[in-house]
């Protein structure tokens, strides 16, 4: 059997030890550990108890790097377990620190999920939609997302959806106003706002478009139409012109105003 035959602190590390037997170097432990199994200078190790202090300083060592990952934020159960994977620590060795951690409270996936929730919520940045699925992500059941979601009610969706929506359209005057609501209504679905959230925003959005922006985005935009359907001539030049210019949202009579102002400019 092979015998401890010298103890070293780390010099880097004041609470690892270098193990060394029959005077060569075998493996370091944690403090604790060196104390839990007794590990002293002249005691001898059955290959039973090398595998039990280096599988339990695994152990230790994969609970340090987890406390250190948690140190700069809340984490997911789930998101513990990548980490770890990530540096190659087995599954069994994973199970014990989570099992440990959520002993101890450092770890709680509702809390975690409320937290989360709450963070976005106060944000306005996200909707309930995208949250759910982000926690999802995190591997949080769908019983704790829904509880977390709870605290999201929907006066606070529509307030927030109504706070996003005054942002867009004011960013985006130009648009026709039924582009404009179009626009409005897709980025709201794609911030994960529900449908019956939308159509209550939109009500309080103040979607009003400057006819003097929109004008110009109409010319703009017709000049290009024009070069493409150059080669069409009277009726169906126009109608080719109104059906691109309708579908880009502008109003029947905005377009027939263009339209008429440049059939009079090539009389």
């Amino acid at each position: 059997m092979p015998i401890i035959t010298k103890i070293s602190v780390q010099k880097k590390n004041q609470s690892r030890y270098n193990i060394f037997l029959d005077n060569v170097y075998a493996f370091a432990v944690d403090e604790d550990i060196l104390i839990k199994y007794h590990l002293t200078k002249g005691k001898e190790l059955l290959e039973q108890d090398l595998f039990k202090v280096q599988y339990e300083d695994e152990i230790r060592k994969a609970y340090h790097l987890a406390i250190q990952f948690l140190s700069y934020r809340m984490r997911s159960a789930l998101e513990i377990r990548t980490h770890l994977q990530k540096k190659e620590y087995l599954d069994s060795i994973i199970d014990v620190v989570l099992k440990e951690l959520a002993t101890q409270k450092y770890i709680d996936d509702l809390e975690f999920a409320k937290a989360y929730v709450r963070t976005y919520a106060n944000s306005g940045k996200k909707g309930p939609l995208v949250l759910k699925r982000e926690l999802v992500g995190k591997g949080i059941t769908e019983g704790k997302i829904n509880e977390a979601l709870a605290e999201y009610n929907k006066e606070k969706q529509i307030t927030d959806a109504i706070h996003l929506g005054n942002k867009f359209a004011a960013q985006n005057k130009k648009l026709s106003e039924r582009m404009l609501k179009q626009k409005l209504e897709y980025t709201l679905s794609i911030k994960g706002f529900p449908s019956e959230i939308i159509q209550a925003a939109m009500g309080g959005i103040e979607y009003e478009v400057d006819e003097e922006l929109e004008w110009e985005a109409l010319r703009t935009e017709a000049e290009k139409m024009k070069r493409r359907y150059n080669k069409y001539i009277g009726y169906e030049y126009r109608q080719r012109m109104q059906q691109a210019l309708f579908r880009k949202g502008y109003s029947m009579d905005m377009i027939s105003r263009f339209l008429e102002n440049d059939a009079a400019k090539d009389e």
